[in-house]
């Protein structure tokens, strides 16, 4: 994990390899031959800026689902002129293909066992977050991504973001003084998800197959596409969808690796249906020097609050919040405007607008960019996956302590719950057979 004194010279690292791609041990004629798995919304939006190197070519792509596959592959071969080789099963394309990097796009539930396939096949790995389901899959995706020297990078693109960076180094340089309180949260106007009934798997998706090892269901078009983040079988709802992304900016801030408890409370407050995570939560946790807190709710997502997604950073010369599509902006403590001049730095609201591409608003090309550099220079990735790990562990924390309803404490170094037994047994699950669960 980088610390506040090193985090601006990873800053500075994938900066260069942005303007500076791959200088270090870089073969001009090298083609990395690549395979996506997980073809719908956010894999494609990583694998168009991977088509966008003149170095990595798509070679392959798999989906249970050939209705979301087939027109992948068409819009591939459209933006490159070759034509991809299409699977409904990784493990077939990981032995026929043998590619160099493996794009794992899937649902959350899959991450773990195709990661640890992809390495062992000897491929590079970009996992989306959150990189696992339990907490023991991470442990073992570190630990398969150390014994097989493979370079893992993990999706959490706001780590090089340029607002994101730069609202870090404010930080660091104690603009915003000693921080005690960080407050991450999401309040969004999602709505109530109109349920549907349970029918057959529409032609061409292999539901036995999408499901995997989790807990096979009847098949609802409320699960998938798209909406398997709201059932606890196959994702840990919106702490563990978008409380990652500022989860990890709070692991990036601070020199903790963890946490030492974590309490939470959460439930269905207004939604009805179907689905089974929470649309209202509220995590605490307690680290040596600072508390930090999640909240996210489905409702009364609006300018009642000025922010509506993001961390505020809580110090005792004043308030910075980190955000998203609004970049990021100090709020000066009372007292530094009464004791400063009006034209003290100090005293003046500070604001700087996002940096970030216009296609949803990400930055995939910055961490693909780190990603291939990484790769030719074997060196970690900045978003490397025992980070990932810690920053996901994070929310999977929050989401145990919910279901057991009580506080845990937590041994970071060990990765277990001090004193509780039962908490423990919730690290893993049971997969559904025939699949196994990734042992240490």
């Amino acid at each position: 994990m980088l610390s506040r004194r090193n985090f601006i010279k990873a800053g500075a690292a994938a900066g260069a390899a942005i303007a500076f791609p791959y200088v270090l041990g870089a073969d001009k004629d090298k083609k990395y031959r690549i395979a996506l798995i997980g073809t719908g919304w956010w894999g494609m939006n990583i694998a168009r800026e991977a088509i966008k190197n003149s170095d990595c070519k798509i070679v392959a792509m798999c989906d249970v689902d050939k209705n979301i596959l087939d027109p992948a592959a068409d819009e591939i071969e459209k933006l490159t002129g070759g034509k991809p080789d299409k699977y409904k099963d990784y493990r077939e394309l990981l032995d026929k293909v043998k590619p160099e990097i493996v794009i794992n796009a899937t649902p959350d539930h899959w991450h773990a066992l195709i990661t640890i396939a992809a390495c062992k096949a000897g491929a590079d790995v970009y996992v989306e977050k959150p990189i696992s389901h339990t907490i023991l899959e991470g442990k073992a995706m570190v630990k398969t991504a150390r014994d097989t020297g493979r370079i893992v990078q993990v999706g959490t693109h706001r780590r090089v973001s340029p607002h994101c960076i730069s609202a870090h180094k404010f930080l660091q340089d104690d603009n915003a003084g000693k921080i005690g309180m960080v407050r991450t949260f999401v309040h969004s106007n999602y709505g109530q998800w109109p349920d549907r009934p349970d029918e057959n798997p529409p032609e061409g998706l292999d539901w036995d197959l999408w499901c995997g090892p989790a807990p096979m269901r009847p098949y609802n078009k409320r699960i998938h596409p798209r909406g398997f983040r709201q059932f606890l079988d196959y994702a840990n709802g919106q702490l563990a969808d978008w409380g990652i992304h500022w989860l990890d900016q709070v692991m990036w801030w601070t020199e903790e690796k963890y946490p030492k408890s974590v309490y939470s409370t959460g439930s269905k407050r207004l939604f009805t249906g179907i689905t089974d995570a929470p649309d209202t939560q509220v995590v605490a946790y307690e680290f040596d020097s600072f508390t930090c807190t999640w909240e996210h709710r489905f409702y009364a997502g609006n300018e009642a609050e000025k922010h509506s997604i993001g961390c505020y950073f809580y110090g005792t010369k004043g308030t910075l919040h980190l955000g998203w599509r609004d970049g990021w902006t100090f709020y000066p403590g009372k007292d530094e405007r009464r004791d400063h001049d009006k034209t003290s730095e100090t005293a003046q609201i500070i604001h700087e607008e996002p940096k970030t591409h216009t296609r949803d608003a990400h930055n995939i090309p910055e961490l693909w960019a780190d990603f291939m550099d990484a790769i030719k220079t074997r060196r970690k990735p900045l978003c490397d996956i025992e980070i990932g790990h810690r920053s996901t562990n994070m929310s999977l924390l929050g989401m145990l302590s919910m279901k057991l309803g009580r506080s845990i404490k937590w041994d970071g170094e060990k990765e277990s719950i001090i004193g509780d037994e039962a908490a423990n047994k919730l690290l893993r699950r049971d997969y559904r057979s025939p699949w196994v669960y990734p042992e240490i």
